[in-house]
């Protein structure tokens, strides 16, 4: 299925994350995949771009992320809310959620990383950063952006548009419980005048 996804240049890749969206955290490896929701990640650095996603390092998504190398980011819009509620509440060790939930993936450009776009707002392919003497001790994972597109519909020329006319694309904000909000309200701050 043609993408209607345009590429990101990597130097905003990190104003998909920076407003911080719930996003799929997706991993392949061996020929099993696995596809989580994660509510805590963000850029990290700029050039080259580096993202944060804490992914517990007992999960199944750690696994396959480790062995790969590589890992998907996602953000799933609000059309997508109940199944980013049912992936990030049961396990892929014992089945496919991909598959299970009805989630079509295609391969990442660059790692194969499964990406998601039907739904979706924005995805970034990233490669794993290893750090030897943390992997055991924390679940932060950092990772560098190697691949990124948006629907233009949401996220153009650098910038996110968040308006009526594109609510099951905006992203979604998880507040715990079950319960996420969308962006609303954009404010468009203006310098104030010097006073004299």
């Amino acid at each position: 299925m043609p993408s209607n996804f345009r590429p990101v240049a990597l130097h905003h890749a990190s104003r998909l994350v920076n407003h911080g969206p719930t996003v799929l955290v997706t991993s392949a490896h061996g020929g099993r995949r696995n596809v989580m929701a994660a509510a805590w990640s963000m850029p990290v650095e700029f050039t080259p771009p580096r993202i944060a996603v804490v992914i517990d390092k007992k999960t199944w998504t750690r696994e396959l992320v480790v062995a790969a190398g590589g890992f998907g980011l996602c953000l799933p819009g609000t059309g997508l809310v109940d199944v980013t509620h049912a992936v990030g509440q049961s396990s892929g060790r014992e089945h496919d959620k991909f598959s299970a939930f009805g989630i079509a993936a295609a391969a990442g450009p660059v790692l194969g990383m499964p990406i998601v776009e039907s739904g979706c707002a924005a995805w970034l392919e990233c490669r794993l950063i290893r750090e030897p003497h943390t992997e055991d001790a924390y679940d932060t994972c950092f990772g560098e952006v190697v691949a990124a597109a948006a629907d233009p519909r949401v996220f153009a020329d650098g910038h996110w548009s968040f308006r009526d006319d594109n609510a099951e694309l905006q992203t979604i904000h998880h507040l715990g419980g079950g319960q996420f909000v969308r962006p609303g309200g954009v404010l468009h701050a203006v310098p104030p005048q010097a006073g004299g």
